[in-house]
């Protein structure tokens, strides 16, 4: 009993020393860190942590946010300042001169700022929609013919500038070429890595040995970050209110806008706010505006953030490297989610879907906890992702039918051939890939970017019961499909580590063709939720143009006619079966020419 009341008291002296001595209020944090006592709720290395003895609380360390990384850069030159805050400095200014009455900018204003076509700077602003961490600023909320008047917030808009300039971490060459010549054709558009590296040879090898896993490519853009953070800071900072003219401090609303860059949690937790992880700003109170900060203070307190993250890193990595890797990894094959732990004990940031070749894969909402998924080096295979999820890639596959959920924020497919990709999204970046169809329900442009070959799109032919209850979670709009207005940019991507032919750079990427009404089918997905309720999607809900409609109308009534024609046909027993036998070896040659007999596999195995 002594304890608690000893306890309380420190408690009461505490809110009373909050409340009427705020001009001691600068140096709170500092007297709680000092403190002997610690109530219920403390900080602990600038992470608010709980004292109960119930369960021991792990670490958590600083991340770079691999979104602005992974979907965020953009392959247009006169986004890329090599040169930091030398360029972007005066640009902020000439910014902020641009639009004197609001901390936001808006299409035109980039566009003049920045000497981009207008056309640009939507695509500016619709990537930078796409990464920004909170769902509600006004930005990402906002509707895809609203974009260009919202705007983007100042600060949000210059770090998204200055990551343009990250090169992504250089995958290690595999050497045994020659073992993976009759597999992989060596007229490839891959020129570099993968060139070498077939995703069937990535099957038969473990991939992640020959590519850079996700640890080390999180920690090539924390140390980028690390690198680069006293000009990221000078950027956000501002002038102090005091007589020394070259101290500069950041307010809380300043240093928020790092979140765009860092975050605190992992595992799938809940990631928590920078000013609430600080220890200079934790706890403000938001009727009492909190005190500016030093700028070199923030950056001394991110360094070593940062270099206790990295030390973690290396220590994951050694353990992975040496012995087995617990259950806390940051990123859990789905394969691993699946056996050796109770689900209710995983949480995945990422999910992965690696390594599949000639089988399918059928996952749902309640198989993938985190909120994207990579599907990286499957070949010859089916694969369903039916959940409602932020973010997707799909990397290095071949030969494969891939049917992805509703992705809320951004679908990326890259250096992919002969691929089917079926999905129902707000974004989609196509990025050197050779002879793949696309299936598209999609809110914006499709934007194609790269060395493609022989691209198609067409409107999105599918659904699943759950489909539009997941479109409605992530926010994507079924009555806007872009499916058919590409956005075609360069031929080479500043930021993609595979080599190049010399004098392509300024190359226009090659777009893609409509596939043809005629040749439009739609694609069958088996129920794997059990009964449908009276909310299921029942149809696609996305309208098909008029032609697509048309042909279907027609095509289905082909084949009415063709039913009917057989069934009142006059033949003998004998030529029923030889016709009855024709038909059946012409539809399973179809069926295995076309790839389509894993979608029987596939149906047995419901």
């Amino acid at each position: 009993m002594w304890v608690q009341s000893l306890l309380l008291c420190y408690l009461f002296f505490e809110i009373t020393l909050f409340l009427y001595l705020p001009s001691v209020r600068p140096f709170y944090s500092q007297v709680r860190s000092l403190s002997p006592l610690l109530p219920p709720f403390v900080m602990i290395d600038g992470i608010q942590t709980s004292t109960s003895s119930s369960s021991p609380t792990e670490p958590i360390f600083l991340r770079a946010r691999r979104e602005p990384f992974e979907y965020g850069l953009l392959p247009i030159s006169k986004l890329i300042f090599a040169d930091g805050t030398a360029t972007l400095a005066p640009l902020k200014e000439k910014l902020v001169q641009n639009s004197p009455s609001s901390p936001r900018i808006d299409a035109p204003t980039i566009s003049d700022s920045l000497q981009i076509s207008l056309e640009n700077a939507r695509l500016v602003l619709d990537t930078l929609a796409a990464v920004l961490p909170s769902d509600t600023d006004p930005l990402v909320t906002a509707g895809p013919d609203d974009i260009d008047a919202v705007g983007a917030d100042i600060n949000d808009l210059i770090l998204f500038l200055y990551i343009q300039s990250y090169k992504r971490l250089l995958p290690r060459s595999h050497k045994d070429a020659v073992a993976v010549a009759d597999v992989w054709p060596s007229t490839s558009a891959f020129d570099g890595y993968l060139s070498a590296l077939s995703p069937l040879q990535l099957v038969r090898s473990n991939c992640r040995r020959f590519m850079p896993s996700q640890a080390d490519e999180e920690a090539h853009q924390l140390s980028y970050l690390k690198k680069h953070l006293g000009n990221i800071l000078a950027l956000l900072a501002e002038p102090a209110e005091s007589d020394n003219e070259e101290s500069v401090v950041l307010t809380v609303e300043r240093f928020e806008h790092l979140g765009f860059l860092f975050q605190f949690g992992e595992k799938g937790s809940e990631r928590i706010p920078l000013s609430q992880a600080a220890s200079f700003f934790a706890n403000s109170d938001p009727d009492m505006p909190a005190v500016p900060v030093p700028a070199t203070q923030v950056h001394e307190w991110i360094l070593e953030n940062i270099a206790a993250s990295l030390e973690q890193t290396v220590e994951k990595t050694t353990t992975k490297d040496n012995g087995p890797v617990n259950g806390s990894d940051v990123d859990v094959t789905m394969a691993d989610a699946s056996v050796g732990q109770p689900k209710s004990q995983i949480r995945i940031q990422t999910a992965f879907v690696e390594g599949i070749s000639k089988t399918f894969v059928i996952k749902n909402a309640s198989e993938i906890k985190g909120f994207s998924v990579k599907v990286i080096n499957c070949h010859d295979s089916v694969i369903y992702i039916l959940a409602p999820l932020r973010y997707a890639t799909v990397y290095g596959c071949s030969d494969a039918t891939i049917v992805l959920g509703a992705i809320g924020q951004s679908v990326k497919v890259e250096h992919c051939e002969r691929v089917q990709v079926i999905t129902a999204t707000k974004r989609i970046c196509i990025a050197n890939c050779r002879e793949c169809v696309f299936f598209l329900g999609v809110n914006q442009r499709p934007l194609i970017l790269g060395d493609n070959h022989k691209l198609q799109v067409a409107p999105y032919n599918t659904f699943y019961s759950k489909l539009e209850e997941h479109m409605a979670q992530v926010g994507v709009d079924a009555g806007i499909n872009q499916w058919d207005q590409p956005l075609v940019l360069g031929m080479v991507d500043p930021h993609d580590s595979l080599s190049h032919s010399p004098g392509v750079s300024d190359v226009q990427a090659e777009s893609a063709t409509c596939v043809e009404p005629d040749q439009f089918t739609n694609f069958l997905i088996p129920n794997w939720f059990g009964a449908e309720s009276t909310n299921s999607t029942k149809r696609n809900p996305f309208l098909l143009p008029e032609t697509y409609m048309t042909s279907q109308r027609k095509n289905h009534e082909v084949l009415i006619g063709l039913k009917q024609a057989l069934r009142e046909v006059q033949l003998e027993d004998s030529r029923k079966r030889e016709l009855a036998s024709a038909l059946h070896v012409y539809f399973k040659d179809w069926l295995y020419t076309t790839g389509n007999i894993r979608q029987l596999y596939c149906l047995q195995g419901d």
